[in-house]
């Protein structure tokens, strides 16, 4: 339809990611996430580069954010041994809080610096573009590109952050949090590179927090 935005861009990395993803058990895992990792980057590069900055106008403020969404990430299991066990986590809906990682691979070092490039480098590009840079602006109006980044409208901001919820699984509460958190940070700085510089510290943290405390779980 004329005058419409142009999607395509903000869509078609993480389009490219969900359906990876789905594929992933088609082949060995260091190979799934080989390729998912150099396809997104490519699809990332030949339609969505000019969309992306990486130059934060509050990089401090940023990290912080980043940091506090980590530190909500894991608090629960952390405080309430045996949360993560009730029903609401663990159901048919939500799946359960299982690593997709087997054992035998978490020595396998080519597969995770794939994994944690992925998560900490392509990840937060391609979910900030897809969930703030688009969603939440496409949800106001289909002509989204007419619409600021960070323009606040309820409607948006609760629908991207409840659909950003359910892209987690058995954490659908944190990714909540996670959500409203980074819908927030985007309307207060209108800064798709501010969001991306947070959500990339979460996920840098968390690759941390699994492969030095063991806590696989959070690699599902």
């Amino acid at each position: 339809m004329p005058g419409r935005g142009h999607s395509w861009p903000y869509v078609a990395p993480f389009a490219t990611l969900m359906l990876l993803l789905a594929a992933g058990q088609l082949l060995p895992h260091v190979w799934a996430y080989a390729i998912r990792a150099v396809l997104v980057l490519v699809i990332t590069l030949a339609f969505s580069r000019r969309l992306i900055s990486l130059r934060p106008a509050r990089w401090f403020s940023s990290v912080l954010i980043g940091l506090a969404v980590f530190a909500i990430w894991i608090a629960p299991d952390l405080l309430l041994p045996g949360y993560r066990g009730h029903w609401l986590f663990q159901n048919a809906f939500t799946g359960a809080a299982s690593t997709g990682v087997a054992a035998a691979e978490r020595a396998n070092w080519l597969l995770l610096v794939f994994r944690v490039a992925g998560s900490a480098l392509l990840v937060p590009v391609v979910e900030e573009l897809f969930w703030r840079a688009w969603l939440m602006r496409w949800l106001v109006s289909a002509r989204f590109e007419s619409v600021p980044l960070g323009a606040y409208a309820a409607r948006a901001f609760w629908i991207t952050a409840i659909l950003f919820a359910s892209e987690h699984g058995a954490y659908w509460d944190v990714g909540l949090a996670a959500g409203v958190a980074y819908n927030w940070w985007m309307v207060r700085t209108g800064s798709l590179a501010d969001c991306i510089l947070a959500h990339a510290v979460t996920n840098s943290c968390l690759a941390a927090w699994v492969l030095g405390a063991g806590q696989w779980q959070y690699w599902l």
